[in-house]
């Protein structure tokens, strides 16, 4: 548990990782539109990796790395941001904002599995109560007719699942994991082997690079505040919060987003909210707090 001295800045990271990232499924969705998205993802980890070296020299912090702390940067940013994020990305072509953040809040139940599997923790009455609900609402929210009726969506919600997948794998990686000792620094290497990963398969997907010039001025707004919002703050406070509390309590920004999502996605982008989604993200979001909630 956090000493109470970090009790205001775990505070602050729940927030950024709560509201912050709840926005980026707009902002990521917006920027696609006009940006392919390997592209779009490549160009945001890299600038948001060189912003964090510059600020870490000019506040003097070391950027000193060993051989098993950069490999652990490495797989980290892979399944963190070179999958988890820019496939969940690619996936947004397909699959409305706030849908996809929906299919997103499944995260703690993917963290418990694996939390049982890898460290034995046994599964209280509650998780398994939890665990029942999530699957009812993931299935009414795939089921329903508007979908069924476009494959294109279905490969999207099937890509969306293992990107969820290889994230919650990460978040219980990296809890554990040696990695620099500064969270900002420790960021700063995941973004930029992420960035070059992704710069090499938007190449070899052959996607067609636009320049920043020519984005709409939506576009380029939105690509700032993912870089410096979604990707420098939120990014850090997520990798502070999984060495500070347990991966399950970090997983529960999924209680959120989806909310911030659904909101933002209706409110701007006039996508609709269907009332099995409503139910559906109802009764999901139940399970998630049978499953990461203390008392019962």
């Amino acid at each position: 548990m956090p000493k109470p001295n970090s009790k205001i800045l775990v505070i602050l990271a729940f927030f950024a990782i709560y509201f912050i990232w709840g926005s980026t499924y707009l902002l990521n969705k917006i920027a696609v539109q006009e940006i392919p998205p390997l592209m779009l993802s490549s160009f945001r980890f890299i600038c948001a990796g060189v912003l964090i070296f510059v600020i870490a020299k000019i506040m003097k912090l070391s950027l000193k790395i060993t051989r098993k702390q950069f490999l652990n940067c490495i797989l980290a940013g892979f399944l963190f941001l070179v999958y988890g994020n820019g496939v969940f990305v690619w996936a947004l072509k397909y699959v409305d904002s706030g849908f996809a953040a929906l299919l997103a809040s499944t995260q703690p139940l993917f963290v418990l599995l694996l939390m049982r599997l890898m460290d034995g923790k046994e599964m209280k009455r509650k998780s398994i109560i939890g665990i029942s609900l999530g699957v009812i609402g993931m299935y009414l929210l795939v089921s329903q007719s508007e979908l069924s009726l476009k494959e294109s969506s279905v490969i999207g919600i099937i890509m969306i699942f293992t990107c969820v997948f290889g994230w919650s794998y990460a978040s219980m990686f990296v809890s554990k994991a040696d990695l620099p000792s500064n969270y900002f620094v420790s960021t700063g290497y995941q973004m930029i082997v992420s960035g070059v990963l992704l710069s090499f398969s938007s190449l070899l997907f052959q996607e067609v690079w636009v320049s920043p010039f020519d984005w709409s001025v939506k576009v380029q707004l939105a690509m700032l505040l993912l870089i410096v919002f979604g990707g420098i703050v939120a990014f850090t406070a997520f990798n502070y919060l999984l060495k500070k509390v347990s991966p399950e309590k970090v997983a529960t920004s999924a209680y959120v987003n989806p909310v911030i999502a659904l909101f933002l996605g209706w409110y701007i982008l006039n996508e609709e909210i269907t009332l099995q989604s409503m139910v559906a993200a109802g009764i999901l979001l139940t399970g998630v707090y049978f499953i990461t909630s203390k008392k019962g």
